[in-house]
């Protein structure tokens, strides 16, 4: 079979090594043994998977036969996999740092790769504007306000992203995660061919927004694919995909240094996204739990969209609104700043970007570890405050005190992400979970058009861009504290349980 690994051990007879060896494991992947000597995966994220002891004298020869099928990150976890491997553990210890909470199985592997890859997508088309409109509009002629001008009307068309939230309600998770990553990378190319900036604006309008819908719809299907305890770490994996994805963007920034129409060049490089929209047609699945509320929705003694919770809306709403304030004006205005105050050009620009934000991952990671095992509410309220305070302060002073404040603020970040982001799926059933964050990313657009309107006007009246963000910060310390409060605590929980209208199946991975 393309893609199988062979590992193999020598083992002293009668040694701890060998003494371990000889029992199914438990670990990384649970065994159960077929006949004396041979053993196969019970449960674990590999394709397939053996292992074979055989006695030769003193010696026992182990053999581990295995493949393992992750979709265009499979490279990032053959190490791991293969020490993880190689280095059983005894019984009870925990699972490697890397490794999710829960064992995954071969199919939530495969979709967590795939949703990965369009992650990659998702994030370009959402991170494309907002790293190039400065250059854009050096080019046209338009000033700060302008640009924020701009950034609302490009937000506002977020309004496209529910009509495919909502489908995704009815039709199902696929079929709009697949037709969104054919549209929003062409919509995005299109902004290559702008003759004007308001042009610009307008399919910026349509291929942001379409972005979006995929990121969401993308957070949908993990949320039902993943297990109880492994949710928040799936969207950690989501999220330093799309780092990457957006880090694409940030490094094809050098187009820009080409001449004064260098940033068309960063529109075009959507294209390449093609690729994965066509990975996802031919082999993204439909998520089992949606597959089995659809088949519920046929029984006419079933609800199959049961009502909004306005309560629950309401809330995730008033802490998105309030984060946005701070989130969408400090990324927005970040390349202004290092090319107004601080004079980058557009090379200085990327470096200090790719720096500064890819430390961010081993945030993500330890965010989503720590979601699923400590819990959401603390780790909200302790890392907002601190990345608002950094991410601050890189706006106020320069030199290595504004890379540090920058790399801080995005390792702070990226461990809040994951708890924050998860809530928007976990506390909605299946039958409205896709219109629920259709509409909560409609809402929270309200919170990044104000801090857009407001930092340009204040911006374009002398205020230094560390008073305007330390404004606009508050936004942040209110969601960390309303969060805090009011959210309840769901590490650990089923949907099932935190959604009691979803019909439970009790003999499948669904209820997990």
């Amino acid at each position: 079979m393309s893609g199988q690994r062979v590992l193999t051990r020598v083992l002293a007879a009668g040694s701890d090594e060998a003494t371990l060896a000889a029992d199914p494991r438990d670990d990384f992947i649970a065994e159960r043994e077929v006949a004396p000597g041979r053993f196969e995966q019970d449960a674990g994220p590999l394709e397939t998977y053996s292992r074979t002891l055989e006695p030769d004298g003193g010696i026992v020869r182990e053999t581990i036969t295995y493949h393992l099928a992750i979709p265009w990150f499979g490279w990032l976890f053959a190490l791991p996999v293969r020490s993880a491997l190689r280095n059983p553990r005894p019984p009870g210890m925990p699972l490697p740092w890397w490794s999710p909470p829960d064992r995954l199985t071969p199919r939530q592997a495969r979709m967590l790769g795939l949703l990965a890859a369009a992650s990659l997508s998702a994030a370009f088309a959402n991170t494309v504007f907002t790293q190039t409109v400065n250059f854009a509009a050096d080019s046209f002629g338009i000033d700060k306000t302008g640009q924020g001008v701009g950034g609302v009307i490009v937000r506002l068309g977020v309004i496209i992203a529910v009509p495919f939230a909502v489908l995704a309600d009815r039709l199902g998770r696929r079929r709009m995660i697949v037709l969104t990553a054919w549209l929003a990378p062409l919509f995005c190319a299109l902004g290559a061919a702008s003759p004007s900036f308001w042009v610009l604006v307008a399919t910026q309008s349509i291929g942001r927004p379409l972005g979006l819908a995929l990121a969401l719809l993308i957070t949908v299907a993990a949320t039902e694919e993943m297990p109880r305890s492994s949710r928040a770490y799936a969207l950690s994996v989501l999220a330093m995909a799309s780092g990457l994805g957006a880090g694409v963007a940030v490094m094809a920034l050098r187009l820009a240094d080409l001449g004064s129409n260098g940033w068309r060049l960063v529109y075009l490089i959507s294209l390449l996204w093609f690729l994965v929209a066509w990975d996802l047609q031919r082999g993204l699945p439909e998520t089992e739990r949606f597959a089995n509320h659809l088949a519920a929705s046929a029984d006419a003694t079933t609800v199959a969209n049961p009502k909004l919770d306005r309560a629950r809306f309401a809330l995730i709403c008033v802490v998105a609104v309030a984060s946005n304030m701070f989130v969408a004006p400090a990324s927005f205005f970040q390349n202004r700043y290092l090319d107004d105050v601080r004079h980058y050009s557009g090379g200085g620009i990327a470096l200090f970007t790719i720096t500064t934000a890819t430390p961010a991952a081993l945030g993500l990671v330890a965010g989503g570890k720590l979601a699923d095992a400590v819990g959401r509410r603390v780790l909200l309220v302790v890392c907002l405050p601190l990345s608002t305070l950094f991410l601050v302060g890189a706006f106020s002073i320069g030199g290595p005190v504004m890379w540090a404040g920058a790399f801080l603020g995005g390792i702070t970040a990226g461990l809040a992400y994951p708890a924050f982001n998860v809530y928007r799926t976990e506390l909605f059933p299946t039958g409205n979970r896709g219109r629920a964050n259709g509409l909560i990313t409609a809402v929270s657009l309200a919170g990044s058009s104000i801090g857009l309107i407001v930092a340009g006007y204040l911006l374009d009246r002398n205020w230094s861009y560390g008073q305007v963000m330390a404004l606009m910060g508050v936004g942040q310390l209110i969601a960390a504290v309303v969060a805090f409060i009011a959210y309840p605590e769901t590490a650990h929980l089923t949907l099932e349980a935190l959604n009691p209208e979803d019909v439970v199946d009790e003999a499948g991975p669904r209820a997990s």
